[in-house]
């Protein structure tokens, strides 16, 4: 499904960019502005994201299944490259040269073989405050583009988690005790933001396979499980040092080359911890446990498998 993007470079020099990939935590004002700085070869600081305004931004379909990047940035970059395109018309206009051989890189236009260019921020000052001779009948005023990116195909992360589990036979007790993620997330564009949520993903997939449950009265069907004292979400005493590591294979379905990795840690970590489990209590006979592999269930399986095997 597609996204959009609306980039306004302002007169002041400052750029707004409204997305419709709504941020709850993930870090989209950082990349987006990276992004938008990177293109433009401008400082990040001069970038504002809006996003969650429907007066003023185009219609979008929001953040899920690690679309963000992917899609919303792709969509950014689609409307920074009319912004360019645009730019290219209004330096070759003013440099005396043919649009065609006029090159964009680190902020500037320049004609091709020549010393001769303009910063970006001049070619800007000059689409609000045309000089004397710019052609308004075929440039209009101003430097703002929309666009919309829908992708041709989704992304394909794909990686290799590692877990440690040690396991008390006295009292069934699981510890993880080391975790390593290597995950191919495609370009990274923010290896601390991809870091932490690679590290957000894993941390919820650990209290699935190892604590988290939702348990209710058998005979009233009143959750039992209401409130964080009872429901067991993994702290920080539960888990040891997250190694994370990336490797880039650029996705050939966006213009970033960007792969999802907002739930690459949720889908490997589960499993990954799970067989780590089932690996330590192999020596019991036990090859399968389910979810959540509390300290009372794995107990309660080694129990079962030291029992004589009956007549």
């Amino acid at each position: 499904m597609f996204e959009s993007a609306n980039v306004r470079i302002n007169p002041s020099g400052d750029i707004t960019v409204f997305t419709g990939s709504h941020n709850h935590g993930q870090g989209h004002e950082t990349v987006f502005a990276q992004l938008v700085g990177d293109m433009l070869g401008v400082s990040s600081s001069l970038v504002e994201i809006v996003h969650g305004d429907t007066a003023r931004s185009p219609f979008g379909l929001g953040t899920y299944s690690s679309r963000s990047a992917a899609v919303g940035g792709g969509a950014i970059a689609k409307a920074v490259g009319k912004i360019i395109d645009k730019g290219r018309k209004i330096a070759g206009h003013l440099l005396e040269a043919s649009e065609q051989d006029i090159e964009f890189a680190a902020g500037k236009f320049t004609v091709s073989g020549t010393d001769r260019s303009m910063t970006f921020g001049e070619v800007a000052g000059a689409a609000y405050f045309p000089p004397d001779g710019y052609p308004l009948d075929i440039l209009e005023p101003g430097l703002e583009e929309t666009a919309f990116f829908d992708p041709v195909n989704f992304t394909f992360p794909g990686g290799c988690h590692v877990a440690e589990v040690e396991i008390d036979p006295d009292t069934g007790e699981p510890a993880l005790v080391a975790y390593t993620a290597v995950d191919d997330v495609g370009v990274v564009l923010n290896p601390m933001i991809v870091e932490g949520q690679v590290h957000g993903g894993v941390v919820q997939g650990v209290g699935q396979a190892l604590g988290e449950n939702c348990v209710y009265d058998p005979a009233s069907g009143q959750p039992l499980t209401g409130s964080f004292m009872d429901y067991r979400m993994p702290r920080a005493d539960d888990l040891p040092q997250i190694a994370v590591f990336t490797q880039s294979t650029r996705c050939r379905h966006n213009p970033l080359g960007v792969k999802g990795c907002g739930e690459v840690g949720t889908i490997a970590s589960p499993a990954t911890v799970m067989s780590a489990g089932a690996d330590a209590l192999s020596r019991y006979g036990i090859i399968h446990l389910d979810m959540p592999a509390t300290p009372q269930r794995i107990w309660h399986a080694i129990q079962a498998a030291r029992q004589p095997a009956s007549a």
